[in-house]
């Protein structure tokens, strides 16, 4: 914006409701996502509950349901419409990127389990031996790996439907920031691989009654030139 032959700053909030979803893409079936409407499906079988900002920001527009909640409106608040991602991918990074401007002509990787060689080059940079490797969900990580973890003080590592890498440990057995050096480190490795995201999932509890923490921390790999730059 130019002012005066000077570029004046432009400020620009950006909020993002994640997962609150208003349908779904016409390549939804490509990722087993036909039929998904988060927000509709909970206004379906949630009839008393009430979003008055987001009905005075344009949401009956948006919706196939547009009455399921609120009533149509001739002045909104706001401009609003839907968008589709160009992307290949649907995680969570891959639509941050798009916001800014960055788009991904190939989805980042998603692993069944992570190549040995792989594993082991992450374990000797970072001095720890890995449990588990496969993918689960992190309630079942710390069912099925969390006794195991704190007996041999080996860090559990797990990934999802998603391109993440995850590595989870008890805040008694392994610092936090000791758990966030070593998520540091498989960050470093995990770009070569087109990993999105390497999550830090410390957990605290005893067998049982293990529950994760505030303190998850997200590496992510760095996007190239955005619109932010």
């Amino acid at each position: 914006m130019a002012s005066h032959g000077r570029v004046a700053a432009v400020r620009a909030l950006l909020l993002v409701l994640d997962s609150v979803g208003i349908g779904h893409a016409p390549d939804a079936d490509a990722y087993g996502d036909a039929g998904a409407n988060t927000l509709g499906h909970i206004l379906e079988e949630t009839l008393d509950l009430a979003l008055p900002n987001l009905c005075s920001l344009g949401r009956p527009e948006l919706l196939d349901a547009p009455a399921l909640g609120c009533q149509r409106s001739p002045n909104y608040r706001a401009s609003y419409g839907k968008m589709q991602e160009r992307s290949a991918g649907k995680d969570t990074t891959t639509g941050h990127w798009e916001i800014a401007g960055v788009t991904l002509s190939e989805p980042f990787a998603v692993y069944e389990r992570f190549p040995d060689d792989f594993v082991k080059t992450i374990e000797r940079d970072a001095g720890v031996e890995f449990i588990g490797n496969y993918a689960c969900s992190g309630t079942t990580a710390l069912e099925k790996l969390g006794v195991e973890h704190v007996r041999t003080g080996n860090p559990i590592l797990y990934t999802s439907a998603d391109s993440v890498l995850q590595i989870a440990a008890h805040e008694d057995v392994i610092p936090v920031d000791r758990l966030y050096d070593i998520c540091t480190i498989a960050r470093r490795h995990a770009d070569g691989a087109r990993i999105g995201r390497v999550i830090a999932r410390p957990f605290a509890g005893e067998a049982g009654n293990f529950t994760r923490t505030s303190r998850r921390h997200d590496f992510s790999m760095k996007p190239p030139r955005t619109v932010l730059d």
